[in-house]
């Protein structure tokens, strides 16, 4: 059966619509032009490809913690998305449960783009986040992780990796991010996204360079938590990708059986669909 043929769940990906939801105007970055695609869209690029769920994550650029666009597309959705929001630091949990109720299932956290300091105080909204199940999503980049990590543990919540940790390559398969990625994975407590590969290959698609760390993130998560995503729509993309030719390098790292669980299985479980 082609990759194409099987039914699938993007674990990774943005709506933005500023016609409809004007992007505020503290946010420093505002996408345009092949960066924007609306969540209208986004259903007939699924179509295009069998993509039956997608989890929606709000993008820091554009939107910051305005979490509108997402919200209304979930809402819109009759059932295909759910999502992952920006908050503040000091969400309260009867806000959280509201956001729950609206098909909210985790928070994410930008460290490649805002840094650790940023996050200093996210510590008690990591122990509400674990109190109601929800997931604590982080996008790290080179040893963010390494310093990261024992915060995550004794808050105890779920943790999902972005982007396969987008690790530095050039330091090697010890770096400390990647140890502390693999420590992750030991403790059963994480999650990671096998994705993003533009955003830490130095070689481009196929990304080749970028092939012996995403083995070696199936082999120590394993199927059960390792997800595939697009990152549809490609925001801040220093060349072009394509929805097409990423599921055709999935097909040809992974066997059918491997996308099954990738793109359908271990989703339809993790968010309950």
């Amino acid at each position: 059966m082609s990759i194409f043929d099987l039914p699938k769940i993007d674990g990774h990906c943005h709506v933005l619509d500023p016609q409809r939801f004007a992007y505020p105007a503290e946010v420093p970055y505002h996408p345009q032009g092949q960066e924007v695609g609306s969540a209208g869209y986004f259903s007939h690029v699924m179509a295009a490809y069998g993509v039956q769920h997608a989890l929606l994550v709000g993008p820091n650029s554009g939107y910051g913690i305005d979490n509108r666009c997402l919200l209304d597309a979930i809402a819109q959705g009759e059932g295909r998305f759910k999502g992952v929001a920006v908050l503040a630091a000091d969400t309260s949990a009867p806000a959280l449960r509201a956001l729950q109720a609206q098909g909210i299932v985790g928070v994410a956290f930008n460290c490649a783009l805002h840094g650790l300091a940023y996050y200093q105080d996210i510590d008690p909204l990591l122990s509400r986040l674990a109190d109601l199940g929800l997931w604590a999503q982080f996008q790290v980049q080179g040893d963010q992780l390494a310093a990261l990590l024992p915060r995550l543990e004794r808050s105890g919540v779920r943790t999902l990796i972005d982007h396969c940790g987008r690790p530095a390559l050039a330091d090697g398969p010890d770096a400390p991010g990647v140890r502390a990625l693999l420590r992750l994975a030991d403790s059963g407590q994480g999650v990671v996204k096998l994705s993003g590969f533009a955003k830490f290959s130095q070689q481009g698609y196929p990304f080749a360079d970028a092939q012996a760390h995403v083995m070696r993130l199936w082999q120590a998560f394993g199927p059960e938590r390792c997800l595939w995503a697009s990152d549809w729509p490609y925001l801040r993309a220093g060349y072009r990708l394509d929805y097409g030719t990423l599921l055709k390098l999935a097909d040809h790292w992974f066997t059918p059986d491997q996308c099954q669980h990738l793109m359908w299985d271990t989703p339809k479980r993790l968010f309950n669909w």
